[in-house]
């Protein structure tokens, strides 16, 4: 059925060239301006909706504005020897201008105000205030204006205070800094580096300069065709950002791969490793969760535009070109049977390549999810001589996460800064009086904890700390109840809403997505002529392998190794998977249909090579993303690497071609002038 879909598309999109090759040009030019505009569509928060720590952080933005889950700027001033930092004089002056600096509708805590000695330095002349600017919300535009207010407000602290010396910091400055510092020299020759070996990877394989320019317009194609659907989706439901790094590195990989299947195991790979990936996303898009309906929905459409365009635009590409792909000088399988498929020549690296996808895969059980720790951002910067000035003075990093607990009306804010400083690992908890903290009868209380929220102290201490609220907040008179229970929001609390809220559902997804690729696979593969049960059951439980094995690597190489960020940002790991599982479950699936064993390894190398040309560079979670692309790639084709008997009955032997039971003749009866079938 798959094969007998696959030939007539193949057929009706070669009768009618010019109009294949209009409208999917149109696809590429107008899709890609709609997509660009369509961009606006799509949530931009990077954070796990629907969990308490979001629903207390939307409380805190709609009541106060700010704040809530926008990590604070942390303004540090440190004065010369003998200076009394508790002095009026010195702690005051300092609060005062903050307060100046940070402008309208900002909130501010320092030691002035709350005499609490945790914002004090242990040198005995450090002093530190928390900022939380009056415009700033968790989206790339919110972000943007904190990290304007940052520059701001060192400048106008360096002016008011200039016998001391001052620095600002904070997630969002480091994050900053790691963005604008650009890559180095050597950076960037490795970028170029692997942006010229992609092409001539390509030009290696393919021979022909359309064999290196046809797979990027594949690739293209099938992005902005994804893009759109996807925005399209964003319509009616919340799709995060993050399926703008999902879409095209799944485009490109899966291009790459399906240019280099030769006609006939082409279109039926195409349409069988299609419906099963496509079934699987469609489960993963099911699940109440954004992050797992986002990458669900993006794997969805890459596989049916990208499919479309495998069953159309590739053959007409193909009848342009002049010269055959070396899929035609294929190596003999002597012995294979008809109709079965096989494993041949190379089982002890195969086997080695296995063995190294099952222990990445089990070390993903160790991953920590969470924002990389802060002295993993950047190395050198503005925000990093704030943070080593915090560090040098004895100020733990934690005060870059503090939680805000959101009060309701009645409540005792002093009461509840007395209950939450008794929390092990909370270094400091205050109720600051002013008005920008206390609104409408509610008020927010801050509480700074001694670790980050991605180490393992310090996702106990916020877990502490939400169980110390979880029965309300005392109440003003000492009597009865406050009108409401008390929130726990802050930056902090966002990896622990993503922990819990999705990867809480993955024991359930990942089964259910892999159950229905099975499904699909078993039902397609009788009429496609592809093997059964075993080797169907063999190709899904390969890709959930190859989808768990890049977490595991991204455990060893940046939470445990010499970046030492503690935490792999949450998105990145499910991002990464869910290419990992698409790119797998096609190449398989596409082997076992007779496709050449070298075409995974292209497409592998491929994928590896763009997204390093692409994302080299000092910021740390675009590097975790990167590296956790490249690692998915080259895990699954090590692992893959061995030479899959075809699952078609042998042909004719004929005179004209070398002896292979998977290549047909190339010449006519008449012994007319060899015909390209396959390739270019």
């Amino acid at each position: 059925m798959s094969t007998d879909l696959g030939v007539r598309t193949r057929e009706r999109a070669l009768r009618h060239r010019t109009a294949v090759g209009v409208t999917w040009l149109l696809v590429l030019l107008l899709g890609g301006a709609v997509a660009v505009l369509g961009l606006g569509r799509l949530d931009q928060s990077f954070t796990a909706s629907g969990g308490p720590g979001h629903r207390a952080n939307q409380a805190v933005q709609e009541r106060y504005g700010n704040g809530a889950a926008v990590a604070p700027l942390v303004a540090v001033a440190s004065w010369p020897a003998g200076a009394d930092v508790r002095a009026p004089g010195t702690a005051g002056r300092f609060a005062d201008a903050v307060r100046r600096a940070a402008g309208p509708g900002a909130r501010t805590v320092s030691y002035a105000g709350t005499d609490d000695e945790g914002f004090l330095g242990g040198d005995g002349r450090t002093v530190y205030a928390l900022v939380y600017p009056g415009a700033g919300e968790p989206d790339l535009a919110g972000l943007t204006a904190v990290e304007e207010a940052a520059v701001s407000l060192r400048a106008d602290l360096r002016s008011a205070l200039p016998e001391a010396r001052v620095e600002v910091t904070g997630v969002l400055p480091l994050q900053h800094d790691s963005a604008v510092a650009g890559p180095g020299a050597m950076a960037l020759a490795v970028k170029a580096a692997c942006a010229l070996g992609l092409l001539v990877l390509l030009a290696l394989v393919f021979r022909s300069a359309v064999g290196v320019l046809a797979p990027l317009l594949l690739a293209g194609v099938t992005s902005v065709g994804a893009l759109v659907l996807v925005e399209a989706v964003a319509g009616f439901t919340e799709i995060s950002f993050v399926v703008v790094y999902l879409v095209p590195v799944t485009a490109l990989v899966l291009a790459v791969h399906r240019w280099a299947q030769p006609r006939g195991p082409g279109e039926r790979s195409a349409v069988v490793a299609a419906a099963a990936g496509a079934a699987a996303c469609a489960v993963l898009a099911l699940f109440p969760a954004p992050f797992l309906r986002s990458v669900g929905v993006a794997g969805l459409a890459v596989w049916a535009v990208g499919t479309a365009a495998a069953l159309t635009l590739v053959p007409v590409l193909r009848s342009v070109a002049t010269r055959p792909r070396p899929t035609e000088r294929r190596e003999p399988t002597e012995g294979a049977a008809p109709g079965r498929a096989g494993w041949r020549s190379g089982p002890v690296p195969a086997l080695a390549g296995l063995v190294l996808l099952v222990l990445a895969a089990g070390t993903a059980t160790q991953l920590r999810v969470g924002n990389p720790e802060a002295q993993a951002l950047v190395a050198s910067g503005p925000a990093r001589d704030g943070l080593d000035r915090l560090t040098s003075a004895g100020v733990p990093s934690g005060v870059l996460n503090p939680l805000e607990v959101l009060l309701p009306g009645g409540a005792d804010p002093e009461a509840a800064a007395a209950r939450a400083a008794r929390v092990p690992g909370v270094l400091l908890a205050a109720a600051p009086r002013g008005g920008e903290w206390r609104r409408d009868g509610t008020a927010v209380v801050v509480v700074v904890p001694e670790e980050e929220p991605m180490t393992a102290a310090g996702a106990a201490t916020v877990a502490a700390v939400r169980s110390a609220f979880a029965a309300g907040a005392a109440p003003a008179d000492g009597s009865g109840v406050a009108d409401g229970p008390a929130q726990v929001g802050g930056s902090g609390v966002v990896d622990r809403d993503l922990v819990d809220g999705v990867y809480g559902l993955l024991p359930f997804a990942v089964p259910a997505a892999a159950l229905a690729a099975l499904a699909v696979l078993l039902l397609l593969s009788a009429p496609a002529g592809l093997p059964g049960t075993g080797a169907a059951a063999g190709a899904v439980l390969r890709a959930v392998l190859a989808a768990l094995a890049p977490a595991g690597a991204l455990t060893v190489l940046w939470q445990w190794g010499p970046a030492g960020t503690g935490a792999v940002t949450g998105w990145v790991p499910l991002v990464v998977g869910v290419f990992a599982f698409c790119v797998s479950l096609d190449r398989t699936v596409a082997s076992a249909a007779g496709g050449p064993s070298w075409a995974g390894l292209a497409a592998a190398g491929a994928g590896a090579l763009a997204v390093l040309a692409v994302g080299i560079g000092p910021q740390v979670e675009l590097a975790l993303l990167v590296s956790g692309f490249a690692m998915a790639t080259v895990l699954d084709a090590l692992a893959g690497h061995r030479r899959a008997r075809s699952a078609l009955p042998a042909p004719r032997a004929c005179r004209h071609t070398p002896v292979c039971p998977t290549t047909p003749c190339t010449r006519s009866r008449r012994g007319a002038a060899p015909r390209a079938t396959t390739g270019v």
